[in-house]
């Protein structure tokens, strides 16, 4: 056999350690203990190079919508390979690319209809806030280029995304930053300003605080705004009652771009396509990836309405910017076959189904003393973690470095779940698992969650 066929999984740990840079990872971990190595997957599942089996709760970091090992995505991608394995979407187009664009401008809410690729979702929010800005000097408001976000959301890596990007940790090291950035409160309803406030209210008083932001940087230089339909970061924020709609009218007020960054949120995550369509809003852009191929291959899109469009259809004038694998042929067939599959298996139906039976799962661990509150929507639920339940005391630093890192992360993975410990707001544990989900893994979820945050509880 050939060590393709057979691997020397030891030898290939060691390399890890020594060549591979790991994203958002400590190396200091792995400089003498091995580097897991997952190397199957199969529906909801995944097995490492021992053989161990692990529920994948996280759907591989939000992306494998339709399962692991699904043999219709890798033959989509193995015929266009086969057909045409690469050409660029620059003044020339191939048929997949052109498919794919029209199937997804069906799907959206409105007049989204033009579809600029990307190969991910960092690409996708960066190419938003440049046609924000290019749009808004084709039309005379030069001025108009600032962004605003909201608090702890993440929107990405590269540096314009990052800019745009709320969590200040992330952003240390690389700043300066592009400029003319600002964050408003997110729609944490666990932690609203006023306990007494309803959801309704709570919604208007945190959308009314983008209008003042607005007003604060002067109408003339605000180009856009960035929101997710569920905010992931901080762990899953849904919108309360009548926000979007709220910040869509301050959007049209002002004449500013409602963007709404669906990178986790589309693709049945939520139960739809989109978030718009799950909350009743049409924003002016969309931003997508992960979901949009189930990882198989990487891909992602810009899709901007009509309006948007409508400057660049004139004359000389043309949208400066391109990305070399946007569109990629193969990205392209296997994003088809993908919609192709959520389409016939009915997955947003599925995921809508059984959103109320995945949180009633989760829910029953509100009676651990760590638990503090459990929040989502369709398949993207968050589990805060509270030092005092009564007060909604939180962990400082030190603690909050112990029981994520220190503990959860590695005893949530040795009890065979798959899922994310995330402190970037107050410590939470997310969970979205593949959308062909059901009962079953919702309760092995439900199992090892108990189990290992009971042993979390004792050691605090």
């Amino acid at each position: 056999m050939s060590d393709l066929q057979n691997p020397d999984y030891e030898k290939l740990a060691g390399a890890a350690r020594d060549h591979l840079w790991m994203h958002f990872t400590r190396l200091s971990s792995y400089q003498k203990n091995d580097v897991p190595l997952i190397v199957r997957g199969d529906g909801c599942y995944v097995w490492d190079s021992t053989g161990r089996k692990y529920l994948d709760g996280l759907s591989a970091l939000f992306v494998v919508q339709t399962g692991h090992g699904r043999q219709e995505l890798a033959e989509a991608a193995a015929k266009q390979a086969g057909e045409l394995a690469y050409f660029p979407i620059w003044s020339y187009a191939h048929p997949k690319a052109v498919e794919l664009a029209a199937r997804l401008a069906s799907l959206t809410p409105g007049d989204l209809n033009r579809v600029f690729f990307t190969t991910g979702g960092s690409e996708a929010v960066e190419s938003a806030w440049k046609l924000a800005r290019s749009y808004f000097r084709k039309v005379g408001k030069p001025l108009k280029t600032k962004v605003i976000s909201r608090q702890i959301a993440y929107h990405g890596t590269s540096m314009g995304a990052l800019s745009i990007t709320g969590i200040p940790a992330l952003k240390q090291d690389f700043e300066p930053l592009v400029p003319s950035t600002f964050r408003v409160p997110n729609t944490n309803y666990y932690r609203r300003p006023d306990e007494n406030m309803t959801p309704e209210q709570f919604g208007i008083w945190a959308a009314d605080r983008i209008a003042e932001a607005i007003e604060f940087e002067g109408p003339d230089t605000v180009a856009a705004v960035f929101l997710e339909p569920v905010q992931n970061a901080g762990g899953c924020f849904p919108p309360p009652p009548g926000y979007f709609q709220r910040v869509r009218e301050i959007c049209d007020r002002y004449d500013v771009l409602m963007v709404s960054d669906d990178v986790i949120c589309g693709f049945g995550r939520l139960g739809e396509y989109f978030g718009g369509l799950k909350y009743g809003y049409t924003p002016d852009i969309i931003t997508v990836a992960k979901g949009l191929t189930s990882g198989y291959v990487p891909l992602g899109a810009m899709i901007a309405s009509d309006r948007l469009a409508e400057p660049f259809l004139e004359g000389t004038n043309w949208f400066a910017h391109g990305i070399t694998y946007g569109g990629h042929p193969v990205g392209s067939a296997v994003a088809l076959a993908n919609l192709d599959i959520m389409e016939r298996e009915n997955l947003n139906g599925h995921v809508r189904e059984n959103s109320d039976l995945f949180r009633s799962y989760l829910q029953r661990l509100a009676d651990l003393p760590i638990v503090g509150d459990v929040r989502g929507d369709g398949y993207f639920f968050g589990i805060e973690l509270v030092k005092d339940k009564a007060t909604k005391e939180t962990f400082n630093e030190d603690e909050s470095e112990r029981l994520l890192r220190g503990f959860l992360s590695s005893a949530l993975f040795e009890a065979g779940l798959y899922c994310r410990a995330d402190d970037r707001g107050d410590p939470v544990i997310q969970l979205a698992p593949p959308l062909i989900a059901g009962e079953e893994q919702f309760i092995e979820i439900e199992q090892i969650l108990r189990s290992v945050l009971t042993e979390a509880s004792n050691r605090l």
